[in-house]
């Protein structure tokens, strides 16, 4: 007979716009499957015990959702129907609190603070009912309520990650203006890293692409030294959670794989470094301080990404241009080396020099950037 742990549930992954087909490919990979993908998530089915792999492994996911239940959601009235129809005792004990948050998209219902006060009472309502209290006291584990109201269907959820999944555990210093983990990581995915080339990073800041790079590599789980909302929830053994470190830890490789992590700022290198250390990567990234005008190649095969500062919020756009015309010139000595350019100029290949052989939109926050690609041979 199936335990309840190895039923399908839906589950909803959240993600910075661009990276949904990235999400999507590591679900299937990690053993859901796909239900639908629009801006920002991907909702698939997979079993209640794959929570665990799902989120130590997810490497460019924001967050993971249990779906709870959807609904109409033309007016107030049908919303809390809909909501105070949903299991919720399935997830929320009797002592358990339960905040409300969430977005409205395309809906009638618009406005947040209206709709976290209805799906409240909607699901205390429930839950009171279940219970037999008149008063639910909240005082025990959080379970964090989210709401996605889109073309006025509303999508009822509980966060099982808590800190957002790109909070990886080994950034506890940053350099301004850090590059979200995810969104490395996606510019490293894209990028292809491979053991007999060099990989690069001239302008590491916090050392972020270098890091998910070597992660990549390794085979390391981004979640692996991380703990996540849903270890605390009742719904689900230990056992699930001690399972899935295991397989993880077991999955780590040791390719011959190096990467350079620099920067023209000694604090950000040190930054870098002791954020190398902490991922546990000193074997495979070396951090110094070098300015990235000055780089070589030494005879090496090599893959540059790098994310310069954009002018927005970091130096100023005067800077930023005149970085550009500089790094064109230079990076066109590094003979074939690719290399791989996030800013969110759009005349970044006028200043640059050079028209991009692909483009990539993505977005650092909420900043649209473009990902410019280089790896074809000049001419």
């Amino acid at each position: 007979m199936t335990g309840p742990e190895e039923k399908e549930q839906i589950f909803v992954a959240t993600c910075l716009f661009g990276l949904e087909q990235a999400v999507g490919e590591e679900i299937d990979a990690l053993g859901g499957r796909r239900i639908e993908t629009i801006d920002g998530r991907v909702r698939f089915f997979a079993p209640l015990s794959l929570l665990p792999r799902l989120n130590i492994g997810l490497r460019y996911a924001e967050r993971l959702l249990v779906e709870v239940g959807r609904c109409p959601a033309p007016d107030f009235d049908t919303l809390f129907e809909g909501v105070r129809a949903m299991p919720w005792e399935e997830y929320i004990g009797r002592e358990d609190a339960f905040p409300v948050k969430g977005h409205s998209v395309r809906s009638r219902l618009f406005s947040l603070p209206d709709c976290q006060r209805i799906i409240k009472k909607a699901a205390a309502g429930r839950l009171g009912s279940r219970y037999g209290l008149e008063r639910l006291p909240e005082s025990g584990v959080k379970h964090q309520i989210v709401f996605f109201l889109f073309k006025d269907v509303a999508s009822l959820m509980i966060d099982t990650s808590g800190a957002s999944l790109h909070k990886r555990g080994y950034r506890p210093l940053a350099t301004e203006a850090p590059l979200r983990e995810t969104l490395a990581a996606a510019m490293v995915r894209i990028a292809r890293p491979r053991e007999s080339v060099l990989f690069r990073d001239p302008m590491c800041g916090s050392g972020t692409i270098p890091i998910e790079a070597a992660l990549l590599m390794t085979n390391t789980a981004p979640g692996l030294n991380r703990g996540f909302a849903a270890e605390e929830y009742g719904w689900l053994p230990s056992l699930h959670w001690q399972r899935a470190r295991e397989e993880a830890r077991a999955a780590v490789t040791d390719p011959a794989f190096e990467a350079y992590a620099s920067d023209l700022s000694p604090e950000a290198a040190a930054i870098a470094a002791e954020n190398v250390r902490r991922a546990g990567m000193e074997k495979y990234v070396r951090v110094f301080v070098e300015d990235a005008l000055k780089i070589r190649t030494e005879g090496r095969r090599g893959t540059i990404v790098c994310n310069p500062p954009y002018g927005e919020r970091l130096s100023t756009l005067k800077e930023a241009e005149a970085l550009y015309r500089a790094m064109g010139r230079h990076f066109a000595t590094l003979d074939n080396w690719q290399i791989y350019i996030l800013t969110s100029d759009e005349c970044f290949e006028k200043l640059y020099g050079r028209r991009a052989d692909k483009i990539r939109r993505l977005y650092n926050g909420m900043i649209r950037c473009q990902y410019y690609q280089f790896f074809k041979k000049r001419s």
